[in-house]
């Protein structure tokens, strides 16, 4: 009877000892550190996953964006796509910016690139749209001696909600620190169509909410894009979800230690 008790007091205790451990966070790496396995590139006036001279490369564990092989910069801008789409999740890397942008650069994109959140595919991009519509946690490093913050909110076709307004500026600034050629630690926190976070080398620099689709189709150019019927009959549409892309801008940079840990899954 006491070897029996003894077993029972012993098992109770392990299972209150193991209900109480939380569940290990699962983070997923999303790149190989090898090849380019599970990304899709797409650059303007190319078809997709046509690698333009070689502007996406992998080297040192690191994927490049990489312009040694151009003369000049005619608007190639460039977007590396996961081909997985994600809701609800936390993504962190580690980025680089380093060296002099291609000739033809556009000043804007100097020392510039980011990584595109709720982005459309990269296969719904027509051959000539420069940027897909997404909400754009913009990586930026110093040009001279002037403050360029990092982590701000660039918003190709998407407008949010901050203080409780609609907010139809392209640009929206963080409070994030201004960096040179040094490895930078970034957050993106992802809670669907409610909020997103910007978090750079642990401070949270930016937080904003409904990320939507709004813009494009009060433009009367075809600047952004040719085909305006999916922005003008979703024009306020709330983005539940969407793709991850890294963006290339004319400048060389570097991303490494790319990891998601999706929120979804977690809940499931």
């Amino acid at each position: 009877m006491k070897n029996i008790l003894a077993l029972f007091l012993f098992s109770l205790v392990f299972w209150s000892c193991t209900k109480s451990e939380e569940p290990k966070e699962e983070w997923v790496s999303l790149f190989n550190g090898k090849d380019l396995t599970g990304w899709d590139v797409k650059i303007s006036g190319h078809e997709l996953n046509d690698n333009y001279n070689n502007t996406f490369i992998v080297k040192d564990s690191s994927i490049y964006v990489n312009y040694a092989e151009y003369d000049t910069f005619t608007h190639e801008f460039g977007h590396l796509f996961y081909k997985v789409p994600y809701s609800k999740y936390r993504l962190r890397m580690q980025y680089r910016i380093f060296g002099d942008p291609v000739p033809g650069t556009p000043d804007y994109a100097y020392s510039n690139s980011g990584v595109m959140l709720h982005s459309q595919s990269a296969e719904s991009m027509e051959v000539n749209q420069n940027f897909p519509y997404s909400i754009e946690f913009q990586f930026l490093s110093r040009v001279d001696t002037s403050r360029r913050q990092t982590g701000n909110l660039a918003s190709p076709g998407t407008h949010v909600v901050v203080d409780g307004k609609l907010h139809t500026d392209h640009m929206l600034y963080s409070s994030g620190p201004t960096f040179g050629d040094e490895w930078v630690n970034i957050e993106a926190i992802v809670f669907g169509d409610s909020v997103v976070h910007h978090v750079v080398n642990g401070d949270t620099v930016l937080t904003y909410f409904k990320p939507q689709i709004g813009g494009w189709e009060t433009d009367t150019t075809d600047r952004w894009i040719h085909n305006k019927d999916f922005v003008m009959k979703n024009a306020g549409m709330l983005l539940k979800s969407g793709y991850i892309a890294l963006q290339s801008e004319g400048n060389p940079v570097q991303f490494r230690h790319i990891e998601i840990l999706d929120l979804d899954k977690k809940k499931k």
